[in-house]
């Protein structure tokens, strides 16, 4: 049994601030297998939770002068896990998974009347996300989309600069791409 098993997460991060490679293999064998395993139970790639794990040692070992964990170092490993997991979903997410998103969610659902439920849920879906935006912003993505205006007629309209009705029109575009992505996720998990 080695000196550095009794030691405390508070203790190993100290000596692995100084450099201490044992300190570092300790907190590695205390940790890696929960990990690995919280990981591999979110993602379906095999070689993708132990990049994450991987990485997330590596730059643990980069960034060790920098370590700002004041009481729980697995709860911080933890946290950080799940983030790389959220930006590899996010990653993974490409235009072709996309369409075979939509496609899946096209056959599954066979009938004529689950289809109307199913747009009506996601048009009632985009309605809320929307509320989320600001007045401004909100009737600037109504005159675009429902009312068919050009970015010089909303501007004309409202008395605004173009550039500002771009800017808005983006963040409600931007606002809308992330809602409907998170519910794609959460539908097909």
């Amino acid at each position: 049994m080695s000196v550095y098993n009794s030691l405390s997460d508070l203790q190993l991060i100290d000596l692995l601030k100084k450099d201490d490679e044992a300190a570092f293999t300790e907190i590695y064998s205390r940790y890696a297998e929960n990990l690995t395993g919280f990981a591999s139970s979110k993602l379906y790639n095999l070689e993708d939770p132990r990049d994450i794990i991987h990485d997330l040692f590596v730059k643990l070992w980069e960034q060790r002068k920098l370590l700002k964990v004041d009481r729980n170092l697995e709860a911080y490993l933890f946290t950080l896990v799940r983030y790389r997991i959220i930006d590899k979903i996010r990653k993974n997410i490409t235009h072709e998974d996309y369409i075979g998103m939509a496609l899946a969610l096209h056959k599954s659902l066979g009938s004529e009347i689950e289809q109307q439920i199913a747009v009506k849920e996601l048009k009632q879906s985009i309605e809320e996300s929307l509320e989320k935006l600001s007045p401004r912003v909100r009737e600037i993505y109504h005159l675009s989309r429902e009312e068919n205006l050009s970015i010089p007629e909303i501007a004309e309209k409202l008395q605004l600069s173009e550039q500002t009705v771009k800017n808005q029109l983006t963040s409600a575009l931007k606002h809308l791409r992330q809602s409907l992505t998170y519910l794609l996720l959460l539908y097909f998990l």
